[in-house]
């Protein structure tokens, strides 16, 4: 089975842009682009890539979106290999089938902001929250040049090095090796830094002792070890990592951030805390990894 980079698409701006950012990502691990839409109603938005078209009547709106989303992808990257299809079912379930097919799922995100305050609860929130594999979630507006450090001059450009790759850990919940390898593989794919952000609370005089075991130096040595060539830098914080990892967002390529299966059926439609205010108010990418 090939390697393949899944997207989800709807025809909105943040599918679209997800679109884009799935196919630089497929690009850096040599793999198949697959574009999907799940679901039978056809999208009610849709504006391609190469601006306002006008729909035939009659035509089916979500073939035609796929058609031209395929054509434009594989015009924009040369060499890259991309389909495109329409997956039957309820849209949660077919996207949390296909990310199991997948080593990526790549899906719009608008955030939390006043106007689309339902994304945890919506489609995509079932899916980050079912998904076996990680789950990137795209703004609106999200260009390869807002990966990149901008030149000498100031000027955004795609032809500079990455910014580097953000990781959220957390100490007293033990982050899981799948999240460490995620992280350490999206940098060095991008030949980028690796920024560890940690929470730590302010200790008490109820506290016992910290461990060596128990700190950063412990989780992420036999990764270092494994990624000699990731130059990692580490970040303490205190409290919560959440709020630093939305201001450390703002210069970064990814954002990387792990979630905790649950054996409940319940639990598994939820993010925890930190997971939710990344989704909310996060500038780069988002990546969100599950672990046990």
């Amino acid at each position: 089975m090939f390697r393949t980079v899944t997207v989800g698409l709807d025809g909105s701006p943040e599918s679209l842009a997800a679109a884009d950012w799935a196919a630089r990502e497929a690009r850096l691990r040599a793999a198949v682009l697959r574009a999907v839409y799940a679901g039978e109603q056809q999208p009610s938005v849709y504006v391609p890539f190469a601006g306002e078209a006008v729909a035939q009547p009659d035509e089916d709106r979500t073939e035609r979106m796929l058609r031209e989303v395929r054509a434009s992808l594989a015009h924009r990257h040369p060499g890259l290999d991309v389909t495109a299809e329409r997956l039957a079912g309820r849209p949660a379930a077919a996207l949390v089938e296909a990310a199991g097919e997948s080593v990526l799922l790549v899906l719009g995100s608008r955030g939390l902001g006043r106007a689309a305050g339902h994304l945890l609860g919506s489609v995509a929130s079932a899916v980050t929250g079912r998904a076996d594999g990680p789950v990137v979630l795209v703004r609106a507006g999200a260009e390869a040049p807002g990966e990149h450090r901008p030149d000498a001059d100031g000027t955004p450009s795609a032809a500079t090095p990455y910014r580097d790759v953000v990781l959220g850990v957390e100490l007293a919940d033990r982050t899981g090796d799948a999240v460490l390898e995620f992280a350490f593989d999206a940098a060095r794919r991008r030949a980028a830094g690796l920024r560890v952000v940690h929470g730590r609370r302010l200790p008490s005089h109820a506290d016992t002792p910290a461990r060596p075991e128990d700190g950063p130096e412990s989780l992420l040595r036999p990764w270092r070890e494994k990624f000699p060539d990731v130059e990692v830098t580490e970040e303490a914080v205190v409290g919560h990592a959440g709020a630093h990892l939305v201001d450390a967002s703002r210069d970064a390529s990814l954002i990387v951030i792990g979630r905790r299966n649950r054996r409940s059926a319940t639990a598994a439609r939820q993010v925890g805390p930190v997971t939710h205010e990344v989704l909310r108010h996060a500038v780069a990418p988002v990546a969100v990894v599950p672990h046990d």
